[in-house]
């Protein structure tokens, strides 16, 4: 039997990464037109690449196509938000009701451990959004749902459009902190429906943060 031979990820979906992490990082903002011309010229590819990574962030959500008028990095409206939370909510409070129910004391124990990096970058913003995306998928991921887990990562990479209007506010952060302490509390007391109102309280407030 010959050896499999595994090829280099395709071109596009390097590109699509490179220009993801650029729109999360507000290097493409909201609402600005993508220079086709000028990025493939700074990539150094054609733009063949570059437009099948559009679509891939266009399927996303990431990317607005206008006919005639090309790529645009998607503005989120008032109805988007509350929609993105609205589902967030059912979706990770549902989650978070499973695990409290079904995890294993090590498995609560690295959910701590992660809730315990989150307090250690309150002081941090990005630092504290990325631990905090962590302790939410990794409780996706110990709910074990992986149709649920892949809803949540399309719409949590749309919310990150609006991510950093949500931790400006003033004691954002800390209250964020409370709410998560009270999620972990009502997992440890293996509460289900604590844990699900817990986790729909938490996404209340950062709904109301981020309008």
């Amino acid at each position: 039997m010959s050896a499999l031979t595994l090829t280099p990820r395709a071109l596009y979906v390097e590109v699509a990464e490179q220009l993801r992490q650029r729109i999360f990082r507000r290097e493409l903002e909201p609402g600005s037109w993508i220079d086709e011309l000028k990025i493939a010229e700074e990539f150094g590819i054609s733009r063949t690449p570059l437009r099948e990574a559009l679509k891939v962030l266009a399927a996303e959500g990431l990317v607005t196509m206008k006919v005639r008028r090309g790529a645009y990095v998607t503005e989120m409206s008032d109805k988007d938000l509350r929609d993105v939370y609205h589902l967030l909510s059912l979706l990770e409070s549902d989650a978070a009701g499973v695990v409290a129910t079904t995890a294993t004391p090590a498995q609560l124990k690295e959910l701590q451990d992660l809730h315990d990096e989150l307090e250690a970058a309150a002081s941090e913003r990005e630092r504290f959004f990325a631990v905090n995306e962590r302790f939410h998928m990794r409780l996706l991921e110990l709910a074990d749902n992986r149709w649920r887990s892949q809803m949540v990562a399309d719409l949590r990479k749309v919310m990150k459009l609006n991510r950093h209007n949500s931790l400006l506010k003033q004691g954002r952060i800390e209250d964020s902190l409370n709410e998560h302490r009270a999620i972990l509390a009502a997992m440890v007391a293996r509460d289900g429906k604590a844990t699900v109102k817990a986790m729909q309280a938490h996404f209340a407030q950062g709904l109301e943060a981020a309008a």
